[in-house]
């Protein structure tokens, strides 16, 4: 069978999901609100995480996110062992174009799209994905991307990396399953549901007065 792809995202109301972990983890961009997500703690989002990483999985991501884990995770001591151990263990699958060293035990380099069409073909295990927001509008637009998990805090960040960035798809999604945890959370399960229809016959009809006319000329004209 195939290999499944699942992105578990967390994200804010505006959509951003940069450096969620700690204030060093992405400052680029100038975004100063790094380790938004332990700023508003929702331990129940924690079972979502837990359902993510249960069993055996590989990792599937952006180089700079690679980066993030490969100076954290071989480190961690303490309660954070187990996520170590468990990090090392699985297969670290890079989407770079770039020829920088992948110095992580079980680390493999994917040189694009279709490299990761291969991967998901071969047997092995699921794959998952962290962070690595650039790599979304690639895999969905080749249609490799077969379920999203986003956690959706209630906070606005106002600037940052987006989850949906320049050359997403337009595509449909069907929700599996969502629930609202006691402190506002929202974590929702999709899966690709298709394309979006055409605008139907039953739709209301444009407007033709003189004064639409003259609004869809300024649009062209860029003076609108």
């Amino acid at each position: 069978m195939p290999r499944k792809i699942t992105g578990g995202v967390f994200l804010s109301l505006d959509g951003v999901m940069q450096a969620p972990g700690g204030p060093t983890e992405d400052p680029t961009g100038g975004f100063d609100e790094g380790g938004w997500v332990f700023k508003i703690w929702d331990e129940e989002v924690g079972e979502t995480i837990g359902s993510l990483f249960a069993g055996d999985y590989d990792l599937l991501l952006g180089r700079r996110t690679y980066d993030i884990f490969a100076a954290y995770w071989p480190y961690a001591e303490g309660d954070n062992k187990p996520m170590s151990e468990a990090f090392g263990k699985a297969g670290k699958h890079v989407l770079t174009r770039g020829g920088q060293d992948l110095p992580w035990e079980n680390s493999h380099r994917l040189r694009g799209v279709e490299d990761v069409r291969k991967l998901k073909a071969s047997e092995g295990n699921d794959l998952v994905i962290q962070g690595s927001s650039t790599i979304y509008p690639e895999l969905l637009a080749a249609g490799l991307i077969d379920e999203l998990v986003l956690m959706t805090y209630p906070v606005i960040l106002g600037s940052g990396k987006r989850l949906f960035g320049v050359g997403t798809p337009v595509e449909l999604f069907e929700v599996l399953d969502h629930r609202v945890t006691a402190r506002g959370t929202v974590v929702t399960r999709y899966r690709p549901g298709g394309t979006l229809p055409p605008y139907p016959p039953e739709g209301p009809i444009p407007a033709t007065s003189d004064r639409e006319v003259a609004r869809q000329r300024r649009m062209r004209e860029g003076n609108w």
